[in-house]
């Protein structure tokens, strides 16, 4: 992975009309204690308001019309752009014709309070879900916990359901992280009553979900110069211990001990890793992408490889597992999605173009219907993976996205967005013919 440069394009959002007369004027402030009242709900949304809030009435733009001259403009993040334009025509006879419009999904809220932000261009794996209402994200190095009821139990009062779960922002007024410093993060997993999250300079510093001890673990996993942390996994083992993966830029992934935090195991790669998911249910797999075009699968046990996955043309950040243990999703820079079956590995089974950019994250639901694909921006891609990755629901905002994360139960998914202004977290329920009383509120 890089250490700079980034996506480039139009900005998110259009500057208003006193904006091109003023630079000193913002396109929409508001102060904290309007965060509630500036959220918009599905009624509002059916109403008119738009889904972000956007006051498009305010600039020179339509929303249509900027939709267009973002997906005209905006630049994706190329290593190997030369192999990408070349093969463009392959890839393009390759790709699956999906047809979209389906409404698996239902947009519920768009939550201005639980705002994120992102150090790292390529890493997007910064909101995770461990409840229906409970999400764990990063903003300005800190890692915050943030509960929809409690949100909606504030009233009138000045009230967020906004906490802190670790601090390592440093400064004047942030804390620390024992040991390091500041740490900025970068990557973050929540899971199995554990929060964790990876820095820059190669740090870790996890926290026990509802222990009163601020910090479990707060170490270096290398001394290596190149050791950003790019992404962090935790699972239960069969054993029913629970392990932490990390994937880093000095080409090492290594597995650590929930208990203690100690190496349990560690492989050396010849590229730096970004991102290593686990087989589900017997943990025997691991699959590693990073910068090499192909994926890699290992056996978890002896480090030996088992298979190359060949197909994508640049870098992968994202991976994800279907629940089955044999399918596969690899997200790349060549801005596709594939899927694979592990028991056919000599090729990919679908290829899945995005719109804009690369595919930065990944996540197949928990009962495996379907497939989340997170661009760098603007759009999140829902694939029905029960029927084949025919139909898709196309999830269309303006900004950064910092991560997705289906909830635990699977009905509910999660989209980050990042932006000075906008930052926010939308909800999106699963669709249902009956609407539910909460939906008028």
């Amino acid at each position: 992975m890089q250490d700079s440069d980034s996506e480039e394009g139009p900005g998110p959002f259009p500057d208003s009309e006193a904006d091109q007369e003023d630079d000193e004027v913002d396109l929409e402030v508001f102060s904290d204690d309007e965060d509630l009242v500036r959220d918009t709900t599905a009624v509002q949304l059916a109403g008119g308001r738009d889904i972000q809030g956007i006051p498009w009435e305010l600039t020179q733009y339509t929303r249509e019309g900027y939709r267009a001259v973002r997906n005209r403009e905006y630049r994706n993040y190329f290593n190997l752009e030369e192999a990408v334009t070349a093969a463009q025509p392959c890839i393009d006879a390759e790709a699956a014709k999906v047809r979209d419009g389906a409404r698996f999904f239902d947009f519920y809220r768009n939550w201005r309070q639980a705002r994120s932000s992102i150090v790292h261009f390529q890493l997007r794996n910064l909101l995770w879900a461990t409840t229906a209402h409970d999400l764990y994200l990063v903003h300005e190095n800190k890692v915050q916990h943030w509960n929809s009821v409690a949100q909606r139990s504030c009233g009138g009062g000045h009230c967020s359901g906004v906490s802190t779960v670790m601090d390592v922002s440093g400064g004047v007024t942030g804390a620390v992280a024992p040991g390091l410093g500041q740490v900025q993060l970068c990557t973050l997993c929540a899971r199995e009553g554990l929060v964790a999250g990876g820095g820059f300079g190669g740090e870790l510093v996890a926290r026990r979900i509802g222990s009163e001890d601020k910090f479990a673990c707060s170490m270096r996993v290398t001394t290596s110069d190149n050791s950003i942390t790019n992404a962090i996994e935790i699972l239960r083992a069969p054993s029913g211990q629970v392990r932490l993966v990390c994937s880093n830029n000095d080409e090492t992934v290594r597995v650590f001990s929930a208990d203690t935090f100690q190496l349990v195991s560690q492989f050396r790669l010849p590229w730096a890793v970004n991102c290593t998911v686990v087989q589900p249910g017997t943990s025997r797999l691991l699959l590693t992408v990073g910068d090499d075009p192909a994926a890699h699968v290992y056996e978890a046990a002896s480090g030996r490889e088992v298979a190359q996955l060949k197909g994508h043309l640049d870098y992968s950040f994202a991976a994800a597992w279907h629940p089955d243990g044999y399918v596969v999703a690899t997200g790349n820079q060549d801005m596709t999605t594939r899927l694979w079956d592990l028991r056919y590995p000599a090729a990919s089974f679908a290829l899945l173009k995005a719109h804009i950019g690369a595919i930065r994250s990944l996540r197949f639901s928990p009962d495996g219907r379907f497939l989340a694909a997170a661009e760098p921006a603007d759009y999140v891609t829902l694939y029905d993976a029960a029927q084949g990755y025919q139909r898709s629901q196309v999830i269309d905002l303006f900004g950064e996205l910092a991560g997705i994360t289906f909830t635990p139960e699977g009905d509910r998914l999660y989209v980050a967005i990042s932006d000075v202004h906008y930052s926010s977290v939308l909800q999106f329920d699963r669709h249902s013919d009956h609407r539910l009383w909460g939906d008028l509120l």
